[in-house]
């Protein structure tokens, strides 16, 4: 697909990368909200009644959305649980036993967020080109971590040496380049004598998963491409995260094949995104002998309380559901030799930092190898200072005795036109498998042979793959105080927070002729329940299809609301809600994963407790109405829930596989379920809802367009 195409796609749309908004032609007679909203609250002061007449809203009724905190803090609260039982546990560590069987049991907790691995096949390694250079040369090479899956790296050897050279990986940050941000420790390291691998990871350097035919970026590089590839990537159960591990794991399996290379001491060393490789394979690879992360290494609870986002790759899918931090990777190779390096500048809370020191301290010296563990805080920012490498040189020093030397050698720069494997430095050249060949290939794979669900089958694979919790007891809600007319379809409004888990609130609006000040009144038999796009307030009033809705169905109450992170509750966050990540809710949808409670199986729940609540006001029949995102977890409640009988889906996802199987798509992290395509697919339940009068009004393809 040429660049014109790719950009008349993409202004079809209406909306940039994971869009804020519907698509242009849907939103040309909808307008939908693109970011949040900035609402001075102005609404009711000093007015003791309700509203006497319908009308347009004053233009001064645009208000601040009243709980942008919510979702936030249940987070907050959330992993702050999760760290006091962990912490707990490690403060009950007595003794040597204790922390070996610690130790074991952070390894068998870490297994499982990665799942299942590749089988290794056959790196089919080759040179492409070798630099000579003053004590060591350099060979550009390319190996295969999955077949037809080509990784470019660059293999610092010293030269004039006959016994083997202790090895060290270096995983990149999130440099464009790739591994040319590797160049100066790799030529410190092979000057002192070590061999030293520097490997572009998937996105950047030479291994871009998307590219023009000038093999130049075609969606950016590194954490867009992260970003783009791993929120795709789980709708078939593959996670970005083991995917880069696996990267790492073979690379591991190419150094160690080279006889240069002393299996006896491995280390890996990297910073930011380096940092987190690092950080990683050492809970995941026990033949590394020695590690120093930089720049990554916090606590969770940090992260989360700093709102601070991240990468795909850094969020191992039920990390925190299983009691774990980022210090535990560092304690599952424990008692090998580990060195934290950080900033005291840096973005990654130090607090976090010497918190995880702490903890590792205490475990190595339980386990009698104090002198295994150390740290090193640095000054400045988020970097990696010559300074702080000559901290990590002196440490694998320490452990390998290959050198004395204290400084950093003299080094000169290397070009990124030297360092390339490939002539017009792209693997694209090769015509590789490439994430989204991999992904949309398993989706035609999964939907060949996945059994279409039904009636009970069905229901119990929603709620299983969803990871719905248990609906129990009556769902506490407040009365928020009349305002004034804001240009609703009816003259009236009553307006209820659900408190659908600790922390969350959904707001619900019941629209009335009469006035409503307290609890919703009891029945009629029938209502209908509008699940909004992204503002049931401002859709409500600037939405005409809505007015039609309402006039549609006199007799029937009329409910409108927004589920956790949407409209009143939308986040407002210091992340910036950067579309390309789907928005604000990027990041609690990140958590999500973490918890392995997917925010569409949260805003299902949501829905759900809504419509209990509906239930208990003598509402037997309900027509639940969903537009856009509101429609996925509207599909999914209204094939769970008994009391619905009528549904009408407008601008819905036509389905997961055409998103995974689209080159170009524009679904957010928020509306993504692990595994949903190893299960199940939007057209069973569409099927499935046909039993209760369905109606699909103009649904929508991957790309935001309609179908």
């Amino acid at each position: 697909m040429n660049d014109l195409t790719r950009r008349q796609m993409l202004q079809r749309s209406g909306f940039a990368l994971f869009g804020a908004t519907l698509p242009s032609v849907v939103g040309a007679v909808e307008p939908a909200p693109a970011a949040p909203r900035a609402r001075p609250s102005a609404d009711g002061e000093g007015d003791d009644g309700p509203a006497e007449a319908a009308g347009p809203a004053p233009a001064n009724l645009v208000r601040q959305n009243r709980s942008p905190r919510s979702v936030q803090e249940y987070y907050v609260r959330r992993v702050r649980e999760v760290m006091r039982e962990a912490d707990a546990r490690r403060a009950a560590l007595r003794t040597k036993a204790d922390a070996e069987r610690y130790v074991a049991d952070v390894r068998e907790r870490l297994r499982p967020c990665y799942g299942p691995m590749p089988e290794k096949t056959p790196l089919n390694a080759r040179v492409m080109k070798v630099l000579e250079r003053d004590g060591y040369k350099i060979e550009n090479v390319i190996y295969e971590s999955r077949p037809g899956f080509p990784v470019t790296a660059n293999l610092y050897l010293p030269t004039g040496r006959r016994a083997p050279s202790p090895g060290v990986m270096l995983p990149v940050g999130h440099y464009a380049s790739g591994k040319v941000g590797s160049a100066t420790l790799a030529q410190a390291l092979v000057r002192q004598g070590y061999v030293a691998l520097a490997f572009d990871p998937i996105g950047q350097g030479e291994r871009l998963q998307y590219v023009n035919a000038q093999f130049k970026p075609a969606i950016g590089a590194g954490t867009s491409e992260h970003t783009y590839s791993g929120v795709r990537m789980p709708l078939t159960g593959e996670n970005l995260p083991t995917w880069f591990m696996w990267d790492c794991v073979r690379s591991l399996d190419y150094l160690l094949s080279r006889p240069e290379v002393d299996p006896r001491h491995i280390g890996m060393t990297g910073n930011s995104g380096g940092g987190n490789q690092t950080m990683q394979l050492c809970g995941f690879d026990f033949r590394l002998t020695m590690a120093a992360p930089s720049c990554n290494v916090t606590s969770l609870r940090r992260n989360i309380e700093n709102e601070h986002s991240q990468d795909p790759e850094q969020w191992p899918w039920g990390l925190l559901a299983r009691g774990l931090d980022h210090s535990d990777f560092i304690a599952a190779m424990a008692p090998r030799p580990a060195m934290l390096i950080g900033q005291e500048g840096d973005f990654f809370d130090a607090r976090g930092f010497e918190e995880a020191c702490s903890r590792l301290r205490h475990l190595y010296s339980l386990l009698g190898a104090e002198q295994n563990f150390s740290f090193h805080l640095g000054m400045g920012n988020h970097s990696y200072p010559q300074p702080n490498r000559e901290a990590m040189y002196r440490w694998f020093n320490r452990h390998t005795g290959i050198s004395d030397a204290q400084k950093e050698p003299e080094l000169t720069r290397e070009s990124w036109e030297n360092l390339r494997c490939l002539p017009h430095g792209q693997v694209a050249e090769l015509k590789p498998m490439t994430e989204f060949s991999y992904t949309s290939g398993l989706s035609r794979k999964l939907r060949a042979s996945r059994p279409a669900l039904s009636g009970d089958a069905l229901r119990k694979k929603i709620a299983a793959t969803l990871k719905l919790p248990a609906r129990e007891g009556v769902c506490e809600f407040r009365i928020m105080r009349q305002p004034r007319p804001r240009g609703y379809p009816k003259r009236s409004q009553g307006e209820y927070i659900l408190e659908t888990e600790d922390d969350i609130h959904v707001y619900v609006y019941r629209l009335s002729e009469a006035p409503l000040q307290s609890r919703p009144p009891h029945g009629p038999k029938r209502a209908v329940l509008y699940v909004a796009h992204q503002s049931a307030d401002e859709e409500l009033r600037t939405n005409p299809w809505l007015k039609e809705l309402s006039a549609s169905e006199p007799d029937a109450a009329f409910y409108a609301c927004d589920v956790r992170g949407i409209g009143e509750s939308q986040p407002v966050l210091s992340t910036p809600g950067n579309p390309r990540k789907g928005g604000t809710d990027y990041l609690h949808a990140g958590y999500g994963l973490l918890f392995d409670y997917p925010t569409a199986g949260q805003r299902t729940h949501d829905l759900l407790r809504v419509l209990d609540w509906m239930a208990g006001y003598g509402h037997e029949e309900v027509h639940l109405v969903a537009r856009g995102w509101g429609a996925i977890p509207g599909t999914f409640a209204a094939v769970l829930h008994e009391r619905v009988t009528q549904v009408t889906l407008k601008h819905a996802l036509a389905s997961y596989a055409e998103v995974a199987e689209t080159e170009l798509y524009q679904w957010p992290l928020s509306a993504i379920i692990p595994g949903v395509l190893q299960a199940f697919d939007l057209p069973d339940c569409y099927r499935e809802l046909q039993r209760k009068k369905l109606r699909q009004i103009e649904p929508v393809s991957a790309a935001g367009v309609p179908a």
